[in-house]
């Protein structure tokens, strides 16, 4: 007789087998909520406007409420918490949500580096989604690729607002 039991949260369940159509079913509907206009504004915001360079930032943005920045980053990181928490519980197949989540992987990528200063303030904070994150060599892999990329994007934006900020000098 299967166990009743679900898991502590502490570990993942194995995902044994094939994914089902239930799985596919859950994957869309995540998807149809990304699509929604105020989720692709705070989307836009974490992943194109909000470059943290320390965890104050991160928890400045966290105490300005009400605000837009506010809302948007509540908004991401509470959508990819309870995403990875269908992982983490056995609702969803860990390998299919794996193909389907790149995107987790970024916000949790630029956050990353200053979540144990994060976590003394917001010790849940983005919690859910490391373990999911970290579970998996696979996914392991894939941080690291992406914690690159995003070191590079950083140099980038910094570039930028450095030429920005030299050419609009002259006009104070």
């Amino acid at each position: 007789m299967p166990s009743e039991s679900r898991p502590s949260g502490d570990q993942l369940p194995a995902t044994s087998g094939c994914a089902t159509a239930a799985d596919a079913q859950i994957i869309l509907q995540l998807y149809d909520l990304r699509r929604d206009n105020e989720m692709r504004k705070a989307r836009h915001f974490i992943s194109a406007e909000f470059w943290p360079e320390s965890a104050e930032e991160t928890l400045r943005l966290a105490r300005a409420y009400p605000s837009p920045e506010n809302t948007w980053l509540r908004q991401v990181t509470s959508y990819w918490e309870m995403a990875a928490s269908f992982v983490l519980r056995g609702a969803l197949h860990e390998g299919l949500f794996y193909d389907a989540s790149g995107e987790m992987y970024c916000v949790y990528a630029k956050f990353r580096p200053y979540l144990t200063e994060i976590r003394q303030k917001l010790p849940y904070f983005l919690l859910t989604v490391e373990k999911v994150v970290m579970n998996t060599p696979e996914g392991r892999k894939r941080l690291e690729r992406l914690e690159k990329r995003l070191a590079r994007r950083r140099q980038k934006v910094a570039e930028r607002s450095a030429t920005l900020a030299g050419a609009s000098a002259g006009f104070s």
